[in-house]
């Protein structure tokens, strides 16, 4: 009965979790697009510019220039048909590679859309490093994140080997934040547009990964799940069912 009790109360607080990451991220997003509005965040700006201008240095700019090419459009794009591809080949992923389509693709979307809307000007325009349109939020690191987020996800799903996940998750961690940065330190973003980049890619992810457990686990998919994110979507499925013959 204790084991039956945890193995019940893991996937509820892996849900609590979750969303409360989830509001977390749309309250920042929030709080960000209504800072911009009122152009309350210069001040914060500024400071980590000012940072990131005290450290520049040649061999710094050419570390920097090679890593915010990791989430251009064209890298990202590579590497998203080099993965629907594994997803086709190697597991026969169907609906993976559905929602992999969906994710990238609504990400950018969303990237467009939220940069019509704010019509923030860049710090600096330059076509070198992709610096051109609008500036908020940061495409880059909203497509880094997603991106990489997703093939986290992938692995994770092919492994069960606790080091290799924490690995995955350490190595895309830093890879997503240096993008960022150097969208930043190359003066194509404010640190603004990095942070509602991030959090807008996180609120997406999340919806996308959980949309597409749901759906392979309705639909009896034999692919291997996230344990995690697969015991969340049962046990809300459970409690709904409840409810309604109440």
């Amino acid at each position: 009965m204790e084991q039956k009790n945890k193995n019940t109360s893991f996937p509820i607080l892996v849900l609590l979790i979750g969303l409360s990451t989830a509001i977390f991220f749309l309250w920042l997003f929030a709080e960000l697009s209504d800072e911009l509005l009122e152009k309350e965040l210069q001040s914060f700006d500024n400071t980590i510019v000012g940072f990131f201008d005290s450290i520049a240095a040649p061999p710094l700019d050419t570390i920097y220039i090679i890593i915010t090419e990791l989430g251009a459009v064209w890298f990202l794009g590579t590497l998203s048909a080099i993965t629907i591809l594994y997803l086709w080949v190697k597991p026969r992923d169907k609906w993976g590679i559905v929602f992999f389509i969906i994710t990238m693709g609504g990400g950018a979307l969303l990237t467009t859309l939220l940069k019509q809307f704010y019509g923030r000007n860049r710090p600096s325009i330059n076509e070198a490093i992709d610096a051109t349109g609008f500036s908020f939020p940061s495409g880059h690191s909203l497509g880094a994140l997603v991106f990489y987020g997703f093939v986290v996800y992938i692995i994770i799903r092919r492994t069960r080997k606790r080091l290799v996940v924490i690995l995955t998750l350490i190595a895309a961690s830093i890879l997503i934040l240096l993008i960022g940065t150097s969208r930043i330190y190359l003066g194509a973003h404010f640190p603004s547009d990095v942070l509602a980049g991030y959090s807008a890619g996180t609120v997406w992810l999340l919806l996308c990964l959980l949309a597409l457990e749901w759906v392979q686990w309705r639909s009896h998919s034999d692919v291997r799940s996230v344990d995690a994110l697969r015991d969340i979507l049962k046990n809300f499925y459970r409690k709904g069912k409840r409810k309604i013959k109440r």
